[in-house]
């Protein structure tokens, strides 16, 4: 069996999990998540931990408890804590800006970049140069980080681009004659 699957799901206080027959929807402060349900996975809620476990003895039944264990616990974080991705901006007159459900960018183009955000998902831009993106789905925060940077990734060699906060691009030096 999956090592991860094994590992019960520790539910904080504040959070509501309904089971449904093919559904899972988990609420907390942060919001509220949905998921569908494998048939090869059942869901068992005791004592304040969920639990994952295989139907059958099958190999995919197995990978799929330990895939569902961690998308399960993903949602449980979120909903409670939630999620967040930092942004960089590095080159001159690079800047962003969060307006309601869209973030500005000024990317060095001819034309300025308005990046629509999803429903559950929020910018805000400490400074002109840095952008924090903030929401429940691990995967929807991270989607969207990756559509941002995808605008200007960090070119090799001055580094100028979108970068993950704390990204390291290694810089290639320039031809020689």
């Amino acid at each position: 069996m999956s090592r991860i699957g094994r590992m019960p799901i520790p539910v904080p206080k504040g959070v509501e999990i309904k089971l449904a027959q093919d559904e899972l929807s988990i609420k907390g402060p942060q919001g509220s998540l949905v998921q569908r349900i494998n048939p090869l996975v059942s869901l068992e809620q005791e004592d304040g931990e969920l639990r994952v476990s295989p139907v059958g003895e099958s190999r995919e039944a197995n990978a799929m408890s330990g895939t569902f264990r961690a998308l399960i616990a993903n949602m449980v974080h979120g909903v409670s804590t939630g999620f967040e991705r930092r942004l960089s901006l590095v080159g001159v007159g690079y800047r962003a800006q969060a307006q309601g459900q869209s973030l500005n960018l000024s990317l060095g183009f001819s034309h300025p970049v308005v990046h629509k955000l999803p429903d559950g998902v929020k910018a805000e831009c400490p400074t002109q140069t840095e952008i924090v993106i903030r929401g429940a789905d691990k995967q929807v925060v991270g989607q969207v980080a990756a559509e941002v940077r995808a605008y200007r990734p960090p070119e090799p060699y001055k580094g100028k681009g979108v970068r993950y906060a704390g990204e390291h691009v290694a810089l290639k030096e320039t031809k020689k004659k």
